[in-house]
């Protein structure tokens, strides 16, 4: 594995998009002003309606030329801390031999255009990848001696809807003869019911996943909500992240039920249609290979988050009002990276139990990131077992994902075990802090709050467990009033 190609492919936000140059969404130095006035965004960025898996055409078209390094955010739906030195990190040798490192050419950032419909970015990472690997199967043996005996594949490591794409191009598109093993990083392999959410105009409110709303910010996450949801309907990729799990259920029932089955207000019929088509693609063509080839000839490996509160689905009351629990049933939370539920990062196509994966406490704006991650991505690539947990201390977080500048917002952890531990948090950007560390108090349900305020911008939440260190990081998207 080590003499194999290694292919990247980022998730939704994860690729900086541009025309004639300019900068079209990434938010990190403007979030105020995006969002003050966000119809202004909808132009520059809007589809044309029913572009389907079509290709844009100007005035439409962009650029996505390189990884997003900043944070980021899509209030409601995904924030995103940004990528590191992808290329630095999968270099690494597991045993730090300095001969460890990718040569020239045997990387590949598959940077795209995230608002476009997954089928159509698959063809299109078919075809740089397969260009990419004859090249490198060409310089391959003057680096490796053992790519002269066994011919070089792709390593493909994928973050969230990344991870959709990639499998796509493996099962439908033909792509699995070159692959030697996929990684998904938190990919909704089953969807995210936070798209349902975000598709009603409900993305940004109170929630156990975000805590609850002040009145200055719940009246501008109304504006925002409008604004965005009439942005993300123009985005096929958006509506490919709704869940195909059972994840609806009506005022009464006790069934969770297909949203196929279940009315939902103000979520379009063909946005589903699509979402459940474009899985049953997929589905069909897995089984249809296993016909075929009953061993699969990559190995799939799934790292995902477990420890924060995730929306689980919807509930639509009599009324058509609609709740996004966090919980399974009753006595059950629904766990995750606080975007995608545990289960659906959970590859179960490929892996026949959830203990097979790799699971930790990583939020989803983080995990592409972390350390912990990194050094399971490096065992990957040079073929050494990745370990079962990432980290055996995690806590939720539950924040939010938009707030006004100069009024508080409440953070709430839960899950610590020890109640005499110090958990201080921070908001911070580019590493400053926007003030001195906030210490949270018990709120006597055995959960940890805190109130943080800061000046409008896209900032890092930082929130601190001692004994032992623990750091959960966290996008928050603070407006100007």
């Amino acid at each position: 594995m080590q003499h194999d190609l290694v292919v990247f492919v980022p998730g939704i936000l994860g690729s900086r998009l541009t025309r004639d140059g300019r900068d079209l969404w990434h938010q990190s130095k403007q979030a105020a002003l995006q969002l003050l006035r966000p119809s202004k965004a909808v132009e520059r960025l809007a589809l044309p309606p029913g572009i389907g898996d079509a290709e844009p055409e100007a005035p439409w078209a962009v650029d996505a030329d390189e990884l997003l390094k900043g944070p980021d955010a899509l209030p409601g739906l995904l924030s995103f801390l940004g990528y590191p030195d992808v290329s630095g990190m999968l270099g690494r040798s597991p045993d730090h031999h300095p001969g460890g490192g990718l040569r020239p050419g045997q990387y590949v950032a598959f940077t795209y255009d995230w608002r476009l419909s997954n089928r159509l970015t698959a063809q299109r990472l078919a075809a740089r990848v397969e260009t990419a690997l004859a090249r490198w199967q060409e310089q391959a043996p003057q680096h490796y001696p053992e790519a002269h005996d066994d011919e070089p594949k792709v390593v493909f490591m994928c973050h969230s809807m990344g991870g959709l794409i990639t499998r796509h191009y493996l099962e439908c598109l033909g792509g699995r003869s070159i692959a030697r093993s996929l990684v998904t990083i938190g990919t909704p392999h089953r969807g995210a019911a936070k798209a349902i959410r975000f598709l009603t105009k409900n993305g940004v409110g109170t929630g156990a996943d975000q805590g609850r709303l002040r009145r200055r910010a719940a009246q501008r996450a109304a504006r925002v909500n409008s604004a965005l949801v009439d942005l993300a309907r123009t985005f096929p990729s958006v509506a490919q992240l709704l869940p195909v799990y059972r994840s609806a259920m009506a005022d009464g029932d006790t069934r969770w039920r297909p949203l196929t089955d279940v009315l939902v207000p103000d979520l379009p019929t063909e946005l589903v249609d699509d979402a459940v088509a474009f899985h049953r693609e997929f589905e069909d063509a897995w089984h249809g290979n296993l016909a075929a080839d009953p061993v699969p000839p990559y190995r799939v490996h799934c790292i995902g988050g477990r420890a924060h509160p995730t929306v689980h689905g919807v509930v639509v009351g009599v009324d058509g009002s609609l709740e996004f629990p966090t919980w399974l049933n009753t006595k059950q939370e629904w766990t995750g990276d606080g975007t995608v539920p545990e289960e659906s990062a959970f590859f179960k196509w490929a892996l026949d139990d959830m203990s097979k994966a790799v699971w930790g406490g990583e939020r989803h704006a983080t995990m592409a990131g972390a350390e912990s991650v990194g050094h399971q991505l490096v065992a990957i690539r040079h073929g050494k077992p990745a370990r079962q947990t990432l980290a055996g201390d995690d806590f939720g977080l539950a924040a939010p994902d938009l707030a006004v500048a100069g009024e508080p917002f409440e953070i709430v952890v839960s899950g610590l075990g020890d109640p005499a531990r110090t958990v201080r948090a921070r908001l911070t950007r580019d590493g400053v802090p926007a003030g001195e560390p906030v210490l949270l108090a018990p709120d006597g349900t055995g959960s940890l709050v805190a109130d943080l305020a800061g000046p409008a911008g896209t900032w890092v939440l930082e929130v601190e467990a001692d004994r032992p260190r623990v750091v959960c990081r966290d996008i928050v998207t603070i407006v100007e009033d």
